[in-house]
């Protein structure tokens, strides 16, 4: 009888280490799975954060478009305006409710003097417009101006170019990053195209320092 109750009790033990052993494994397996769950659902959130990310064109080339998407169509959008931001460097065309439809690199008036500063205020896009201005007095001039202020004091154009139409790449290389003009707005060739050609006057603009 001792006999038998001894060996029921081994069986005993050997059954629940079984159980425990069965248990740990199929516990180390659902953490092995809840963590696999867990970095797949990290790959996926990885995934939709690239699909959000800006579709502001990097490294910044003044001969691109300054977003890789295609420009907005205005004609959907009666009553949009622009609002240019000195401290970001940047233009934001906007809808009437403020949607942003498109973004712009830019390089505004230089700041520190308000000789050069792009002037702060809401203004109006003007009837003067062009493919091409040269100022022998700066000794540089643009391509595709359109004037907001002051009949062709202040105007969105191009990065500078010299009297032969060629780059002057030393203030090219500001767009985006900093302001270096003389009070106009600077913009990437293609998108200073796009305002000449697409942008009506009597567009409303808004110059800000935020």
């Amino acid at each position: 009888m001792h006999y038998i109750f001894k060996r029921t009790l081994i069986i005993t033990a050997i059954v629940f280490v079984a159980v425990v052993v069965v248990a740990n494994v199929a516990g180390s397996h659902h953490a092995r799975q809840v963590r696999s769950e867990q970095a797949a659902v990290k790959v996926q959130h990885k995934h939709k954060a690239a699909h959000k990310k800006s579709v502001m064109r990097t490294p910044i080339d003044y001969n691109k478009p300054s977003e890789t998407k295609p420009y907005p169509n205005l004609k959907k959008y009666p009553g949009f305006w622009i609002k240019v931001s000195t401290k970001h460097q940047r233009v934001y065309v906007l809808s009437k409710n403020n949607k942003r439809l498109y973004t712009m690199y830019c390089s505004s008036g230089k700041l520190g003097s308000k000789a050069t500063e792009s002037p702060v205020g809401t203004y109006h896009i003007q009837p003067e417009r062009g493919d091409f201005f040269y100022s022998a007095s700066e000794q540089e001039g643009a391509i595709n101006y359109v004037s907001w202020h002051d009949h062709g004091v202040y105007m969105f154009h191009s990065v500078p170019v010299d009297q032969n139409r060629r780059v002057i790449k030393s203030e090219a290389k500001k767009l985006g990053k900093t302001s270096g003009s003389h009070g106009c707005v600077r913009l990437s060739f293609p998108d200073s195209y796009w305002i000449y050609k697409n942008v009506p006057e009597g567009t409303k603009v808004v110059i800000t320092n935020d």
